[in-house]
């Protein structure tokens, strides 16, 4: 299937390290709509979309936002979140910026973890995009089910 020159265009800046430090899609050599229907296929097993997952992920930012950087407890999670300065920007153009902020839940009774960014809340909430395999903030999509809806039916 021929690619339109703004996917060419989006595929490219994906890759780049223009707006992230080694782009988006780290070693994946799918291009991006592949990894976005794959991500999809994986979570709609477990009776999930990207929103619910984007949805989850952003209550628990603001609830570790709370803390005003120590560390929160809700829902048997442990929520932390850090603040750098600047923002991020959309490769797909969207106008917002994104804070360069960090949240991290915990659950504490088996250690497990999961980390990611206010642009990765977006980017899965908008676009279905957990990043390329190899990406430094790449969130695979059956942990997050795992994580974040422990009670979701599990894939066949």
């Amino acid at each position: 299937m021929k690619i339109s020159p703004r996917e060419v265009k989006l595929e490219a800046l994906l890759r780049s390290s223009a707006l992230v430090a080694d782009g988006f899609m780290g070693r994946d050599a799918r291009r991006a709509e592949d990894v976005i229907q794959a991500d999809a296929e994986i979570l709609a097993r477990r009776g999930l979309t990207p929103a619910m997952v984007a949805r989850r992920m952003r209550e628990l930012t603001a609830a570790g936002r709370a803390g005003l950087g120590d560390p929160v407890e809700t829902g048997g999670l442990r929520v932390s979140v850090e603040e750098y300065k600047g923002v991020l920007v959309c490769p797909w153009g969207h106008p917002g910026r994104y804070a360069k902020r960090v949240t991290t839940a915990e659950r504490p009774a088996t250690g497990a973890a999961l980390t990611w960014t206010d642009l990765n809340v977006h980017l899965i909430e908008a676009h279905g995009f957990f990043e390329g395999r190899g990406s430094a903030f790449r969130i695979e999509p059956e942990t997050a089910a795992e994580f974040l809806f422990p009670t979701a039916a599990k894939s066949e």
